[in-house]
């Protein structure tokens, strides 16, 4: 059977692309084909290159608008046949018109648990309203902020300190065990949306893999 293709955005230092390289990069027929940045000095495209995986800048300065530069993103993807976009660190909204063309084909982290925190800066939110418990979130990626349908999301206690660097390194953590996690299971075909209600994504028992 032929691997299931990925294709990661990425616009940083890529630390979750390194989780995915890691973890499941080459293994149960999980390939990635692909990395591509809207930063040309990202540090991600570095990591993607010492692992062997083609890469693509696309700033949005080489492009009319943001909407021409995702058609451009878009077509470069669909040459590579991926069948699934991962977001890690990737800092800017995708455009509906990208999202229509891969519908429940995208996913995402987010650090706090979804529905709250949305958008910028979850962890300044989660320690601005005094909450106790915030999270991981990985999910699907529709025309909204933060608001497509939720794979996993794992709970993190704050620290009694509220001390930030404490605890976005153990959102980092969380986030580089549990965005592999979610594209082995989307792999294997265990994830799927419910027809009655879109918004809901049920975890079956995993299927036979890509690559088995």
């Amino acid at each position: 059977m032929d691997a299931f293709r990925i294709a990661v955005l990425a616009s940083g230092t890529g630390t979750n692309l390194q989780a995915i390289l890691d973890d499941v990069h080459g293994s149960e027929g999980v390939e990635v084909v692909c990395v591509a940045s809207n930063k040309t000095d990202a540090r991600a495209l570095g990591r993607a290159s010492e692992a062997g995986v083609e890469t693509g800048v696309f700033p949005r300065s080489d492009h009319g608008d943001r909407t021409q530069r995702d058609a451009a993103l878009a077509d470069w993807l669909a040459e590579r046949e991926v069948d699934l976009v991962v977001l890690a660190g990737y800092m800017e909204l995708l455009s509906p018109e990208f999202v229509r063309r891969y519908p429940n084909r995208i996913v995402n982290v987010h650090p706090a648990l979804l529905p709250s925190f949305p958008g910028l800066d979850a962890v300044g939110q989660a320690l601005r309203h005094g909450v106790r418990v915030t999270g991981v979130t990985v999910h699907f990626v529709d025309e909204g902020v933060d608001s497509g349908p939720i794979i996993l999301q794992r709970p993190i206690e704050v620290p009694y300190t509220r001390d930030r660097s404490q605890l976005e390194s153990a959102i980092h953590e969380a986030e580089h065990q549990l965005l592999p996690e979610a594209i082995r299971l989307i792999a294997s075909a265990a994830v799927r949306t419910d027809p009655e209600n879109p918004r809901l994504v049920r975890i079956e028992e995993a299927k036979e893999t890509a690559g088995g």
